[in-house]
């Protein structure tokens, strides 16, 4: 989009809100609503005047002026819409939630958090490990902004920054393509992409941040900007794993994608005696295999059903040649208990990795978002790692010992260790040619416990202990840790996510967001200024 016009958005924006705050009923309304006929077609520029705390009557005129809708305490929806998807968040108080139909929607709301001087935090799906999809002030949720289309000649996917990843799956599914993502169905397309973006295809196809070719986003000045190789190319650089919520609110992403290939899943599991023997074959077998393998290796305790150790893993080739790879794992671990190798469709297998085989489309979706939802939120705390080399026979049993701990700790909750295989095209990217630092892992390790309503909670304390104990005496600190899982309790986190790029990413951040308005706890820090945007 073109720069400002002589009467810019920004006082446009204000103007319609201040004239709102002034009419009542009906006469607000359409006032407000036709003076946003008008703004959506001017860009912002920056100004410095600041309104004050948002009135009553400033809230009125904001929720005129959007074409989507603006919920308030007061509000019957209010309960359930300001939650995450995080069950353990129950102490979410935002002063409204905004629900964007539009670019110019999210324009409005970048511009009132900043001209009121309140918090703004983007919410895409909700699933922030730290709760950061939330915040005291304003939460401007793109989850409206779902639409999805798909140019099969080009191979390019132009995806609503609210798309759920079950519903982007099945649009690309429908036309033969498919874009690397992750695993959960209710993730938001947003979140997932901007922090890195690592699934079942990513040794094949890299990350999600990877195949992002171009990006939309409302910057802190309120204004829409598109980010890719010709333009803002530094923005869209620290899009490609920089973190969400750190430069603006995305509103619309385009992706390259690819013609599905033939899918084989497999699963073998092992008992709990061959935990150690299993988790050391299977790092050097997951990391020499070809880029069209992908594997995790389980290390579970599942509460009264005992403990889990499996590899499961997608194959984009078929069953007799996935026989022949596995051949290798069972030469150097002992032979599986269980084991299962098949063939399937692409959806199929994606709806397996997100839970919900057993479901529809449009039940893979939270009941309290979607009426025909039948998913649920649940409570949980996770920490992450990294793997940089093959474990000896020690190190692995000390992983499978932290998982017996949990069992031991806290007997009635469900967690413990996935480790997902990196390599391949993940790691054929240099580590500064996107945001995304961590290329030469052998795996990622996420460690999780979850719990239920009815977990005493002398055991969740025992999961947090847990989880800390990880941190401090089990994982390598010097590996680094994965931004999309993002975890609050991490003392060095800017290094541990970013590594070597942290310094550019701070300097972009200096560029498009030198006040700070887009800040919460673990946010990129802003560099000193005297840069130019490119």
């Amino acid at each position: 989009m073109s720069r400002s016009s002589p009467l810019d958005r920004r006082t446009l924006l204000r103007r319609s809100l201040q004239i709102g705050t002034t009419v009542a009923g009906a006469v607000l309304a359409a006032t407000a609503l036709g003076e946003g006929d008008v703004v959506t077609r001017h860009p912002t520029a920056t100004t410095t005047t600041t309104l004050g705390p948002p009135t009553t009557s400033a809230w009125a005129g904001l929720a005129a002026s959007l074409s989507g809708a603006l919920i308030r305490p007061d509000d019957s929806a209010y309960a359930v819409d300001a939650l995450l998807y995080n069950a353990k968040f129950v102490n979410l108080h935002p002063q409204a939630i905004a629900y964007c139909a539009n670019a110019d929607d999210v324009a409005r709301c970048v511009d009132f958090a900043t001209s009121h001087e309140i918090a703004m935090a983007a919410r895409s799906g909700g699933h922030s490990y730290g709760g950061y999809s939330s915040c005291s002030g304003l939460v401007i949720d793109v989850s409206r902004l779902s639409s999805i289309s798909v140019d099969t000649t080009t191979n390019v996917a132009t995806v609503g920054a609210g798309a759920a990843l079950i519903d982007v799956y099945n649009a690309l599914g429908r036309h033969g393509r498919l874009l690397p993502g992750g695993s959960c169905p209710t993730v938001g397309i947003a979140g997932l992409a901007l922090g890195g973006g690592v699934g079942v295809f990513s040794r094949r196809y890299g990350l999600t941040c990877d195949n992002l070719r171009a990006l939309q986003l409302v910057t802190s000045d309120a204004h829409e900007i598109t980010a890719s190789a010709e333009h803002h190319a530094d923005l869209l650089w620290a899009s490609r794993g920089g973190g969400g919520g750190n430069y603006g609110v995305a509103t619309s992403f385009e992706f390259t994608v690819h013609p599905l290939p033939e899918i084989t899943l497999f699963e073998w599991r092992y008992p709990w005696s061959a935990a150690s023997a299993m988790l050391e074959a299977w790092l050097p077998w997951a990391a020499s295999a070809p880029d069209e393998l992908w594997s995790n290796c389980q290390l579970l305790s599942q509460g009264g059903y005992g403990f889990l150790a499996q590899v499961s893993g997608v194959y984009c080739g078929p069953p007799s040649t996935l026989d022949g790879l596995l051949a290798g794992l069972e030469r150097a671990a002992p032979p599986p208990s269980e084991r299962f190798v098949g063939s399937s469709e692409y959806l199929a297998a994606m709806a397996v990795e997100a839970g919900c085989a057993a479901l529809s489309v449009a039940a893979c979706h939270l009941h309290s978002r979607n009426p025909h939802g039948a998913l649920h939120r649940s409570a949980y705390s996770a920490k992450s790692s990294y793997v940089d080399r093959p474990m000896t026979s020690e190190r692995a049993a000390a992983m499978v010992a932290a998982v017996a701990r949990l069992g031991r700790d806290a007997p009635s909750v469900g967690g413990g260790l996935a480790l997902d295989a990196y390599g391949g095209a993940i790691n054929a990217v240099a580590p500064q040619a996107t945001a995304f630092v961590h290329r030469d892992a052998l795996a990622c390790i996420q460690a999780t416990y979850s719990w239920s309503t009815w977990t005493a909670p002398r055991e969740r304390r025992a999961g947090e202990r847990w989880l800390a104990w990880l941190g401090a005496d089990v994982f390598d600190p010097t590996t680094g840790a994965y931004q999309n899982y993002i975890d609050p309790t991490l003392v060095s986190w800017p290094t541990a996510y970013y590594g070597s790029n942290l310094e550019r990413l701070m300097a972009v951040k200096g560029r498009y967001d030198p006040q700070n308005h887009f800040a919460f706890a673990q946010s990129i820090p802003v560099a000193a200024r005297g840069s130019s945007r490119a």
